[in-house]
């Protein structure tokens, strides 16, 4: 199967009819995209002068927010830049950066700590899975909750998301040597978000209390507020579930259930339906084009490696 489709060719039919007796092969498969739709999605995207934006800056924020003008994708800059010269924001960066400094070693690295809003943009998101705290080990975090880069093992909550995945689907396979690598679902519209962004090596929920909880709460309130056709939250314990207490459920869908951890699993996340549940619900807003391709059986290249 080819990935070459990004998320956002695959938001651009918003208005499409549904086909009926779809196939669960469906849910598996790319669709194509809407002639002229994409464009007119694209024109609609509020315009930025991030440069403009950048020269009312002082020093020392340009200094502190390097990364977040380097790397946040322009989408969501335009709805957080307030947020970034928040006083609350600049002591998170002030403490990350005193880290840092110490010769603290931070996880994910710095370039991939924005891998959400980058494979994800804000036009094209369907789906919010949230995390909590990134994978504290080497070759683990890279800025999308679940999901870790080969050769790495994909992590035990990963594992039951796919027990849980081929219980709706038959016909889902895990990826090859036990791979945990989700870019596919992100470049499909499914932003994979983590309550903290940052983690010390080897210390989990190091970094949590410091600031990050806060921003990422303004990333889950804007995705519900801009993307007004309605999308679906994966809410996979009870942190999670607090953070979607706000969402309004006549718009969005969100999905509650235990955390896929083993701790939890088999006491609800098993049998869920989430799946194929936010697929149903996306289908009603979006027409076929707005299901979610779950396969992750992809050539590395195109996951994005």
């Amino acid at each position: 199967m080819s990935l070459k489709r990004t998320a956002a060719e695959l938001a651009a039919s918003d208005s499409k009819k549904p086909k009926t007796n779809a196939s669960i092969r469906s849910f598996f498969t790319v669709p194509k995209p809407t002639p002229g739709a994409a464009a007119s999605r694209s024109s609609s995207t509020p315009k930025f002068n991030k440069e403009a934006w950048v020269k009312t800056l002082t020093d020392e924020q340009k200094e502190l927010l390097k990364l977040e003008i380097d790397t946040l994708h322009e989408s969501w800059l335009i709805h957080l830049k307030a947020d970034l010269v928040s006083k609350e924001f600049l002591d998170l960066k002030r403490f990350i950066k005193k880290e840092i400094d110490s010769g603290k070693t931070i996880f994910p690295p710095q370039q991939d700590v924005y891998s959400w809003p980058r494979h994800t943009p804000l036009n094209t998101v369907k789906a919010v899975i949230l995390g909590q705290d990134p994978y504290h080990n080497y070759n683990q975090a890279h800025g999308l909750c679940f999901s870790v880069r080969p050769p790495t093992p994909a992590p035990p909550s990963l594992v039951n998301i796919y027990k849980e995945l081929a219980i709706e689907y038959p016909s889902f396979k895990a990826p090859p040597k036990q791979g945990g690598l989700l870019t596919p679902w992100a470049d499909r519209g499914v932003l994979l978000l983590n309550a903290c962004l940052t983690v010390r090596a080897h210390e989990a929920n190091s970094h949590s209390g410091k600031g990050w909880e806060r921003f990422t709460q303004k990333v889950i309130d804007t995705v519900a507020k801009v993307r007004t056709n309605g999308i679906v939250f994966l809410a996979w314990g009870a942190s999670a579930q607090a953070r979607c207490k706000a969402i309004n459920g006549q718009k969005h869908l969100v999905l509650k259930s235990v955390h896929p951890s083993p701790l939890s699993a088999a006491r609800g996340f098993f049998e869920c339906g989430h799946f194929k549940k936010a697929n149903e619900f996306l289908k009603t807003r979006y027409g076929d084009d707005g299901e979610i391709d779950w396969d992750l059986n992809v050539d590395p290249e195109e996951a994005g490696l």
